[in-house]
């Protein structure tokens, strides 16, 4: 099998004004051994993001536009892959930051493992109280499960990847992204590579950046919509569901038959303050944080679980 070492970086974009040259700038910050290229999907944005872009286009002449005009993530994605050149590809968010040595490292892996896909962490970051509290519920087992991609792990095959630097002619035969899933479009795609026979592989060195939502109300449409798609997935891959994407749903299932929901808030009370490295302010924010994770995602989950996902795009 040929080393690999030149690179396509693919990024989706909607509606990222305030983050797009943050990511784009990560992306060309990176060391490989040869060539890169970085491929924007631009949706139809609302905002500036598009006048950001252009700008950056003038700046970094490898950087490549392409429209998707769905705006939705696996169309993005699909319409960069097809557009870029390179047979590894790395999946970038605009909402995330690669670590510097992150590329070069990934190739490496891709190289010594022979894996069709190879990830690790993302670690979430936040600038205010509010997203400080959301970034200490996604590196925590306390807010989305403890999965290796947000707390880590030792290295060696997964199930599944945060982003991930693919084989393309793997991800090509398998037929890109799958535009169904509007979410966990991810794991569907590492379920299928799987399926194919191929290896999936998570390296806690690979470490990705990742900018939480800065309020309650987009925090718990994501969270409810994240729920949805997971769900959806349930429903069609029951044996793939591990048992930590049901605690959430048992929650809620508790809550609608009487279960005291005050147990479960006094619980939360306990791990909010118990904890250290966050600030007082962090701390009440975070009682509001975990059940809003918790409760929209298991309400979505049961949703997504008995109903066609497309309802609730």
């Amino acid at each position: 099998m040929p080393k690999l070492k030149n690179v396509s970086f693919v990024m989706p974009v909607l509606n990222e004004e305030a983050y797009l040259e943050r990511a784009v700038e990560s992306v060309f910050a990176q060391s490989t051994p040869g060539k890169t290229e970085l491929v924007l999907a631009l949706g139809p944005s609302t905002d500036q993001t598009d006048a950001v872009a252009k700008t950056l286009k003038n700046k970094y002449p490898d950087l490549k536009l392409v429209e998707n005009p769905t705006g939705k993530t696996p169309e993005g994605l699909n319409l960069a892959i097809k557009a870029s050149k390179h047979e590894a590809v790395i999946r970038v968010d605009a909402h995330s930051e690669l670590s510097e040595d992150y590329a070069a490292t990934a190739l490496q892996i891709l190289n010594e493992t022979g894996a069709a896909n190879v990830g690790g962490m993302m670690v979430a970051k936040g600038e205010t109280d509010f997203q400080s509290a959301v970034a200490f519920a996604y590196n925590s087992k306390y807010g989305l499960g403890g999965g290796s991609f947000h707390v880590g792990g030792t290295a060696g095959p997964a199930d599944t990847v945060y982003l991930g630097c693919f084989r393309k002619s793997v991800i090509e035969e398998l037929g890109l992204y799958s535009s169904k899933w509007v979410r966990g479009q991810d794991w569907e795609l590492n379920l299928r590579i799987r399926s194919a026979g191929h290896t999936v592989w998570f390296d806690p060195r690979l470490r990705v950046g990742y900018w939480p939502r800065k309020s309650i109300k987009a925090l718990a449409k994501q969270f409810f919509s994240t729920g949805v798609w997971r769900g959806s997935l349930t429903r069609e891959n029951p044996l793939e569901s591990s048992f930590r994407y049901w605690i959430p749903p048992l929650l809620v299932l508790g809550s609608i038959f009487q279960i005291p929901l005050w147990i479960y808030l006094f619980a939360v009370a306990g791990v909010s303050f118990g904890l250290s490295g966050l600030g007082f302010r962090q701390k009440l924010w975070l009682l509001v944080v975990l059940p809003t994770i918790h409760l929209c995602w298991g309400a979505g989950f049961w949703f997504g679980l008995m109903s066609d996902p497309r309802k609730a795009r």
